[in-house]
């Protein structure tokens, strides 16, 4: 089989520094596919409330912030889209209208992250298809379905969500969704259901042994699904021995089909805090873990050739 150069990366939540840092990967590692693969939409609103004097205050990591013209006030929507999250201009009377009524609030975060999901497909489409590269972008168990219109508005960036795609030769099954999580994420399913989706789509491959299972969630019980133990308020557990307490949070279904399928190459997020690669039998899983707040994107860049793993390289940057 041909030889590929895929790069890699997950967990982006709503970071447009980190999905800049993504589309440049292609160029900057000589790549044709880029798959960004799960929970890539922010989680908060940061208002931008309009002052009698006309100029912008905002709360922004902890600190307020005054815009005073209209170069300072898109300065601040750039550093915040940045940062995961989605500027809001709005003033006084809205804010009020918001805090008592979190319906309104809900609706304006989906409407947010539409606009933000068509704008980051817009960009991927003005960089990415005068170089030819292929583009996978999908949803994972925190992306609400609202997205998914948008997700698929585009004739070139690809969802593969739930169907099987060709990558350069080589077929990829995609699933965003993940086991049971304690935040009561909208594309969590229980380890049977997760099963019955999995199972459904492994049945539309027909060459298992060259295939790639991009699986949001990792395989339980390896060193790509550690994450701290959280206690009955959702706060980390911290050891006796001094930081927190570790536990699997991978899904036995992702495992299970792992084993008994033996893809080439598993591609899986999720876990911000596990970065790594582990070996199932032959199929090599890699998790390049996640530092979006940062502004960092961590990535990989994998090599296939002759139906082998050739290469591998965990990237950060």
């Amino acid at each position: 089989m041909a030889r590929i150069r895929i790069f890699f990366a997950t967990d982006v939540h709503g970071s447009e520094r980190a999905f800049v840092k993504f589309l440049g990967a292609a160029k900057f590692y000589d790549v044709k596919t880029l798959i960004l693969a799960g929970d890539i939409t922010g989680k908060m609103i940061v208002p931008i409330v309009v002052q009698k004097d006309g100029t912008h205050k905002s709360t922004f990591l902890g600190s307020d912030v005054v815009a005073k013209n209209e170069q300072e006030l898109a300065g601040l929507e750039k550093n915040i889209r940045h940062n995961g999250l989605y500027p809001y201009r709005t003033n006084e009377e809205e804010v009020k209208a918001m805090t008592e009524d979190p319906a309104r609030v809900d609706r304006i975060f989906s409407q947010l992250m539409i606009e933000s999901m068509r704008r980051w497909i817009a960009l991927a489409e003005e960089r990415l298809k005068p170089a030819g590269v292929k583009c996978y972008i999908s949803p994972g168990n925190d992306d609400r379905f609202d997205i998914d219109t948008a997700l698929g508005s585009s004739e070139f960036v690809v969802n593969p969500e739930e169907k099987v795609v060709d990558v350069e030769g080589y077929e990829m099954i995609t699933l965003g969704y993940s086991n049971i999580t304690p935040f009561d994420s909208p594309r969590e399913v229980s380890e049977e259901k997760l099963r019955e989706k999995l199972d459904g789509l492994i049945s539309k491959i027909s060459g298992i042994q060259n295939s790639i299972f991009n699986l949001h969630c990792p395989p339980y019980d390896t060193n790509i699904d550690k994450a701290p133990q959280l206690d009955k308020d959702l706060r980390p557990v911290v050891s006796p021995l001094g930081g927190f307490e570790m536990v699997s949070v991978g899904s036995v279904a992702v495992r299970e089909v792992i084993e008994k399928h033996q893809p080439l190459l598993g591609l899986h997020g999720h876990v911000h805090e596990s970065s790594g690669v582990e070996r199932i039998k032959r199929t090599l899983c890699v998790n390049p873990g996640s530092q979006y707040a940062d502004g960092i994107l961590r990535g990989a860049l994998v090599t296939l050739k002759d139906g082998k793993v050739d290469s591998y390289l965990l990237t950060r940057g």
